[in-house]
């Protein structure tokens, strides 16, 4: 991974937040995650000078030459979703596509990575301002509204702002596994992952639990992922209706129980496979919640999009201190 370039475009009218989660990300050095960290850099999208969101100016040191070397692009937003980025940049993405490199963008990012026509034939998201507009623009795009990010594999889109740094986060789990991504949301402050999609964000009313029922349902079932939980026994013990739990969680995570029970058992799975000495996977099955290999197997692809046996071959050899590397 230390050889694994991390670049981000600068641009006139900068977004700074977006841009900032990503140099937080990865420039910081972190000698005490034990692994080879990322190389960064910052290329200028464009010439002339570089104004950013805030009053500030930035000077990017590199060209867009070195997005030919280039392991992973991040397009930190855009400043104007009606414009058309530089062909000269549109020509260097589509370069950098062609020859594997992995895209990633924030918010209105997305627009210059579909305007350089990276993303035909695959599903992205974008801020839920610009969902309709995009889906619009670039039909042959398949626009998720409300999800936080979506990985197609070569390339990551994520919403407004903030989930940029869900994004980021999962790109380091991608590359590094959970041990490896938690300690880095740890230091940032924010919780590893956050379930459900940016549909809990857009505005509209929402339910006030003030005895904070669903809050601590939640950490109950966290603290004991192996038991048969259905949506009658999760409503009983929140002491709501089967009814009133479905629409409170769609509400608050906007997932239904019984989706955010299964991504939490997969998430403990993940844990459990990137141990040292990993159990087999029918103990770890069992110990979720899945009760069986097979059904363990069935939503840990659908859902970490590949098989519990191959992310253990990924990551157990990085816990034990062997490093890793980034598939492309």
């Amino acid at each position: 991974m230390g050889t694994h370039l991390v670049v981000a475009l600068a641009y006139d009218q900068l977004c700074t937040f977006e841009f900032g989660c990503v140099t937080e990300l990865f420039a910081l050095e972190r000698p005490e995650l034990g692994v080879d960290w990322y190389q960064f850099a910052v290329c200028a999208g464009e010439s002339g000078p570089l104004r950013a969101a805030g009053g500030i100016t930035v000077t990017a040191p590199h060209t867009l030459k070195l997005l030919d070397r280039a392991d992973t692009i991040v397009v930190p937003g855009w400043r104007d979703a009606d414009e058309v980025p530089p062909e000269p940049l549109l020509r260097k993405i589509r370069a950098a596509h062609q020859r594997g490199a992995r895209l990633c963008s924030i918010c209105s990012g997305v627009f210059v990575l579909a305007a350089a026509g990276v993303l035909d034939g695959k599903t992205v998201t974008t801020h839920w301002r610009y969902a309709a507009k995009l889906q619009q623009r670039y039909p042959h795009v398949s626009v998720q509204a409300d999800a936080l990010y979506v990985d197609e594999g070569q390339v990551i889109t994520s919403a407004g702002s903030a989930a940029g740094l869900d994004m980021l986060l999962h790109m380091v789990r991608r590359d590094y596994g959970s041990a490896i991504a938690n300690r880095v949301a740890q230091r940032l402050v924010v919780p590893p992952h956050r379930e459900g999609g940016q549909a809990q964000f857009v505005p509209r009313p929402m339910p006030h639990d003030e005895s904070g029922r669903l809050a601590k349902l939640m950490d109950w079932v966290r603290e004991h992922p192996g038991l048969p939980h259905t949506l009658r026994s999760l409503a009983e013990r929140a002491a709501m209706s089967p009814r009133t739990l479905q629409r409170q969680f769609h509400d608050a995570t906007g997932l239904a129980p019984y989706e955010w029970v299964v991504r939490e058992r997969v998430a403990v799975a993940r844990e459990l496979l990137e141990t040292p000495s990993p159990l087999p996977l029918a103990r770890i099955a069992e110990l979720v919640g899945f009760g069986s290999e097979e059904s363990m197997r069935r939503h840990f692809r659908r859902i970490a999009l590949t098989s519990p046996a191959a992310y253990r071959e990924r990551f157990s050899h990085q816990m034990r201190g062997q490093g890793t590397h980034v598939d492309q």
